[in-house]
């Protein structure tokens, strides 16, 4: 790190957790997290409108903090970054609003960053500068795609995706059919490291021939939710500890199983012998272990970010709008707030202008 590199504050709203993030370069200086999970955690999900106001509350204070921890002032940035989609709509105009105002406060570009992008761009704090091309699987909450990324912020092509729950998705509805807490997916991944994954061998979803001709990188989780269901149904509703150990050992193998095989499938179909994972799903042990297993064998690299970069937060924001700095660009003056924003959309056209909270 050198003080001739950027300075950029990246901040992070999309779904449940404020983040307030600082990198010079692509070195991490502050990373400054508010999460209000344990008030979702009663409804067993995100409520956008609890979401929201969380985020409004926590602005400031996480703003004050990072500064602090990177013992930089505001002035001393050289732009900003916001996570403007996709995400909940109204947690995104809280971080794209107090974007918006602290570039023209403080004149400064700023950029606007395509939360998936972002996933992928966060490794750069592990391993430097990102390699590209490279085929990147992205796993979350909301989220399971494999990509082809020639350049992070101009050519993200999807290979795939899941066509009903996202991965972490069903970790979450699985834990709670098991009675386990939310977020469900590091409850599963303590509980599978004690149980047996051959109790029972769970579907792995869009795997079979006729399925991969027509969905060779797609995902589906769904199935394998109700599989579950129905083993535990058929134990009275209420496994015992024993029980649940194994049916989550075996529902996290089925998962992981399906994550592997695809993504080495992507990487031996365009060519490209680099992998880079992220996501919170990402943070799993089990397919952490079984993706560097599996890479070593194929020959494939393999990118995976620190456990802690996996889940969302606002370094990887600051990170992914570097190169657009670096060209000189600013979307300060057309930057909105986009609930949907498929990654193979390099536009950034407007979505929902931050004034809407006021009509």
């Amino acid at each position: 790190m050198t003080r001739d590199e950027p300075l950029v504050l990246g901040i992070e709203t999309s779904c449940d957790e404020t983040g307030v993030g600082i990198v010079r370069g692509t070195t991490l200086l502050a990373d400054a997290v508010a999460s209000s999970v344990e008030e979702h955690a009663r409804f067993g999900g995100v409520v956008p409108e609890v979401a929201s106001r969380a985020h409004l509350e926590a602005m400031v204070p996480m703003l004050e903090r990072a500064c602090g921890d990177a013992q930089v002032r505001l002035s001393d940035l050289d732009a900003i970054a916001v996570t403007a989609g996709p995400g909940l709509v109204g947690a995104l105009l809280v971080g794209v609003s107090a974007a918006k105002a602290l570039g023209l406060a403080l004149g400064k570009p700023v950029y606007g960053v395509n939360h998936l992008a972002a996933h992928v761009a966060v490794d750069q704090l592990e391993h430097g500068p990102l390699v590209e091309p490279t085929v990147a699987l992205l796993v979350s909450g909301g989220h399971s795609s494999l990509l082809l990324v020639p350049d992070i912020t101009d050519e993200v092509i999807p290979l795939g995706a899941t066509l009903d729950d996202a991965a972490g998705e069903a970790f979450d509805k699985v834990a709670r059919v098991l009675g386990l807490p939310f977020p469900g997916g590091p409850w599963i991944d303590r509980e599978a490291q004690h149980g047996d994954a051959a109790f029972v061998d769970f579907p792995r979803g869009l795997t079979s021939p006729r399925d991969l001709d027509r969905h060779r990188y797609d995902f589906s989780f769904s199935g394998l939710k109700t599989a579950v269901a129905d083993v535990v149904r058929a134990q009275g509703g209420r496994p015992a500890a024993d029980e649940v150990r194994r049916i989550a050992a075996a529902f996290q193998r089925s998962v992981v199983s399906s994550l592997v095989r695809k993504s080495l499938s992507a990487c031996g179909q365009t060519g490209v012998r680099r992998l880079t994972l992220g996501g919170g799903v990402a943070a799993n042990g089990w397919l952490r272990a079984a993706m560097a297993e599996a890479c070593v064998g194929a020959g494939v690299e393999l990118f995976l970010p620190a456990r802690s970069d996996c889940t969302d937060n606002a370094a990887m924001v600051g990170l992914a709008a570097l190169p657009r700095l670096l060209r000189g660009e600013d979307d300060g003056g057309t930057l909105a707030a986009r609930s949907t924003w498929p990654l193979g959309d390099p536009s950034r056209e407007p979505g929902i202008p931050d004034s809407a909270c006021f009509r």
